[in-house]
């Protein structure tokens, strides 16, 4: 009986196919949309948790003031190397204390020249960063008491020297000879877009003498130990940088302790709740293709008025006419949501592919996508069904 009645609704969908299409395309564009949505907000997500987990969820960033909204930190006081080495003795559950000053230089070397991010600070920072060396070496003691040494990133690499083995060369950097001693192995770019290989490296006390002109520290990396509370860590170094700056209690901090365990959560959290919000616009649209197969249902209903008289009439079921209409709804939306998931796959495929972000799929969100098309097509479809199976047949069949 059923397999005669979905015989009967293709019947009815072939004989009307352009209007039956551009009922299905409602439900198609619905489908397509939420998967689409989800699956670069998916990828999106990824992408934001594999860069952060690159920086290291064990790493804390010390800076002077306070940032965020409405904060300034150009006034407050800068650290010092007292500081760093009271974190450094003072603080447990520590791998590594990297002072960092950072600052632009152009770097000449033969007939090449470029403008480039230099960074001053210690073999602590390479520990932080979890940055390997491709060859060459870290920085010998004298080196990091002030001699010129230099490590450089594959882009200066690739734009100064080509293919060639930069280790050994000398380059100038600003007006500082600098001998390179290692090559940093690629990291690519960054989640903001921002190329991690377009940088120099130099010991702290050079830079501070020769590019930045000052003693002080602009900013400290730390990087906790294995199965060390991040949040105990940023706790002590909070302390610590209160009492030695002098802030009394109920006064702001002067500073800022970034904890990147906390952002990641963070982060994640706001890419996930973005997700979902534009899945839920995205879902407003299979409502419209539902009110659209409710639409061309009664339409159908109407233009079939003396066929449905006539089956009344010889003995049909109110319940055999009913369930006609209704599969022939639910088989509309049926194609739609199939139709729905293959064009949402590969848009969501396109697009996360344009932004090099990865495709992740999710089955769970596939599969609601194609129930709830499958319940508009029931939801949408019964109040017309049952208006064909409650005719009667004599009016029916007078029905011009």
């Amino acid at each position: 009986m059923f397999l005669e009645t979905a015989k009967l609704a293709l019947r009815a969908i072939r004989r009307n196919f352009l209007r039956s299409f551009l009922t299905v395309l409602g439900v198609v564009i619905g489908v397509a949309a939420v998967i689409a949505m989800v699956t670069i907000g998916n990828g999106t997500t990824a992408q934001v948790q594999a860069e952060l987990t690159r920086l290291g969820t064990n790493t804390l960033f010390v800076r002077p003031g306070q940032w965020g909204p409405g904060r300034a930190s150009t006034e407050a006081k800068r650290f010092d190397d007292r500081d760093v080495e009271a974190i450094r003795s003072q603080v447990s559950g520590l791998r590594a204390v990297a002072p960092v000053n950072r600052g632009s230089a152009t770097i000449i070397a033969g007939g090449e020249n470029r403008s480039s991010s230099v960074i001053g600070t210690t073999n602590d920072y390479l520990i932080a960063q979890d940055w390997d060396l491709a060859s060459g070496r870290v920085f010998l003691p004298g080196e990091e008491r002030g001699q010129a040494a230099c490590l450089i990133g594959e882009t200066v690499r690739r734009e100064l020297f080509g293919t060639a083995d930069p280790v050994g060369q000398t380059i100038r950097v600003s007006n500082i000879a600098c001998p390179v001693v290692g090559l940093l192995a690629s990291k690519g770019q960054s989640g903001l877009g921002e190329d991690q290989d377009e940088t120099i490296i130099m010991p702290l006390k050079l830079h501070q003498r020769r590019i930045g002109g000052t003693t002080t520290i602009s900013s400290i990396t730390l990087s906790a130990q294995d199965r060390v509370s991040t949040a105990m860590v940023q706790a002590d170094v909070e302390s610590l940088l209160r009492e030695r700056r002098r802030i009394g209690i109920g006064r702001d901090d002067d500073f800022s302790v970034a904890n990147m365990s906390q952002m990641a959560a963070a982060m994640t959290g706001t890419t996930t709740l973005l997700t979902g919000l534009l899945g839920a616009v995205a879902a407003v649209s299979l409502l419209v293709g539902g009110i659209g197969i409710m639409n061309i249902m009664l339409v159908s209903v109407t233009e079939r008025t003396r066929e449905i008289g006539i089956r009344l009439a010889i003995g049909a079921l109110e319940s055999q006419v009913l369930t006609q209409f209704l599969v022939e709804a639910v088989m509309l939306s049926v194609f739609g949501g199939v139709a729905g998931i293959l064009t949402g796959l590969g848009l969501a495929y396109g697009v996360v592919g344009f932004l090099n972000v990865p495709f992740v799929t999710s089955p769970t969100i596939i599969l609601v996508a194609f129930a709830f098309s499958a319940v508009i097509g029931v939801v949408f479809g019964y109040f017309p069904a049952r208006r064909a199976a409650q005719m009667n047949p004599i009016d029916a069949l007078r029905h011009e």
